[in-house]
């Protein structure tokens, strides 16, 4: 008890300080009785700004390299 940890994902960086062990796996709404959050100010900071402008990398369904309906319709289109 008492340990600090930094944690680090692709896209976020807190900082955690241990208040009490946990024996079994439990839901996050009681494990997070047991840490408390101790992420400076600058850091939430950036987090925040950064959800603001959070990109996947994956594009939105339906839109990119047309389906065969598509560009056959946009053949007939352009030839006419």
């Amino acid at each position: 008890m008492g340990d600090e940890y930094e944690v680090k994902t692709e896209a976020k960086r807190w900082r955690i300080k241990v208040t009490g062990l946990l024996h079994n796996r439990m839901a996050y709404a009681e494990a997070i009785k047991y840490y408390i959050d101790i992420t400076p100010e600058e850091e939430l900071q950036r987090i925040q700004y950064q959800a603001a402008t959070f990109h996947t990398g994956k594009r939105r369904s339906k839109i990119g390299r047309p389906t065969k309906k598509e560009r056959r319709e946009l053949d007939d289109f352009l030839e006419d």
